[in-house]
């Protein structure tokens, strides 16, 4: 048998290597995929430049984690641990998330000797970036595959970069339907904790509280339909720079009576059990991770109109679509389904079956399992 067989026949080495370990959308991604992969055919190591909490969350599930610790952009002496990690646990493959990991894994990646990388785009960047398009043509030849979260993160990193459509894959974020299935126990507890009388709709909004999440525009667009007569409330779940924003709101009039904001919380599945509309008006995305959740939750969700959120909520499938900023459309948007229990019902019952059909977590996992292997299977080999 060939010897580039016989490695074959053993598990495939493979680094999921990502800037920080922050419970995030790519964080959490990172963490699903690392702990999901077939044990038989891959052996998988998560490191980061930075830690965090989702660093416990691999360790709890049997997942090696190196936190390499990086302080900031001068600190290259950890450029080399990341090197000795690639090298000490001879390492196949390198799997980059976000751009500064992207940035060190190709560098570290080429004194290892690691033969194979794939990097993921996991949004669609409003910023002004350049550079990061700028590093995708300088080291197209260090990365074997781009993979995307959508076809428009695909599209929009294309046309910046211009590479050649044959470096990019789309492999949609997957979801866990059943951590998200709706606890009617667990809703009639929160809802009973929060006040919140059955004849009221609660608005939830669950992100990272920074400009791209828009959380200024959910506040605002829920007071106008309060304003307007409507029995709604709202509920914010997460943390991050904004959250002065949220804190002069909820002083500001009676507003900490209707809002209410529990900071960083890992019982998404009970917040969404306790709503009834998920409202996502942000200003760019890649995927949309927290619609897709809330439509396996059976929640209509209502979102702006932008690059991956329309590819996730199917309009008035599983729930509506307006212009980003465009806060009095989603005031109106929010009465429609304050107003419309039955529509609410209809759009809910639609989200299980396209998050099944499209954003499943096995389909997620297997796509990365094909993919990986396709390369190995292509000169992977291990470093000497």
């Amino acid at each position: 048998m060939r010897a580039d067989r016989l490695w074959l026949m053993e598990r495939l080495r493979i680094c999921q290597l990502i800037t920080e370990l922050r419970p995030a959308g790519a964080e959490r991604c990172v963490y699903e995929l690392a702990h999901r992969l077939d044990e038989r055919r891959f052996d998988v190591h998560v490191a980061a430049l930075r830690g965090g909490a989702v660093a416990e969350w691999l360790e709890r599930a049997g997942v090696g984690v190196t936190v390499l610790g990086v302080r900031g952009r001068a600190d290259v002496a950890k450029l080399g641990r990341l090197v000795r990690v690639l090298k000490e646990r001879r390492i196949q493959l390198l799997h980059t998330h976000l751009f500064h990991a992207d940035l060190a894994g190709r560098m570290a990646a080429r004194r290892a000797g690691v033969r194979r990388l794939v990097h993921t785009v996991h949004v669609a960047e409003a910023r002004f970036r350049p550079w990061q398009f700028m590093w995708a043509r300088l080291a197209r030849g260090r990365c074997d595959r781009i993979v995307c979260v959508s076809q428009a993160v695909r599209e929009h990193h294309q046309r910046r970069s211009r590479l050649d459509a044959s470096h990019y894959q789309v492999i949609h974020n997957g979801i866990d339907a059943a951590a998200y299935a709706r606890s009617e126990p667990r809703r009639a507890q929160l809802r009973d904790d929060w006040g919140i009388a059955p004849d009221e709709t609660l608005l939830a909004f669950v992100g990272r509280l920074d400009r791209q999440k828009n959380v200024g525009m959910f506040l605002e667009a829920a007071g106008r339909a309060r304003r307007s007569g409507r029995r709604v409330r709202a509920v914010l779940a997460g943390d991050g720079p904004e959250r002065g924003q949220v804190r002069a709101f909820l002083a500001t009039g009676d507003n900490r009576q209707w809002a209410r904001w529990l900071g960083y919380t890992e019982d998404v599945p009970g917040v969404l059990s306790a709503a009834d509309v998920l409202v996502q008006p942000s200003r760019w995305e890649g995927f949309g991770l927290a619609a897709a959740e809330a439509m396996a939750a059976g929640l209509p969700v209502i979102g702006t109109r932008v690059a991956g959120l329309t590819e996730v909520i199917g309009q008035d499938v599983t729930g509506l679509l307006v212009e980003s900023e465009d806060t009095v459309a989603l005031a109106e948007a929010i009465g429609a389904l304050a107003d419309d229990p039955d529509r609410r019902a209809q759009l809910g019952r639609a989200g299980p079956r396209r998050v099944a059909r499209q954003f499943s977590i096995e389909a997620n996992v297997a796509a990365h399992e094909s993919l990986y292997e396709s390369l190995a299977a292509n000169g992977c080999k291990p470093p000497a």
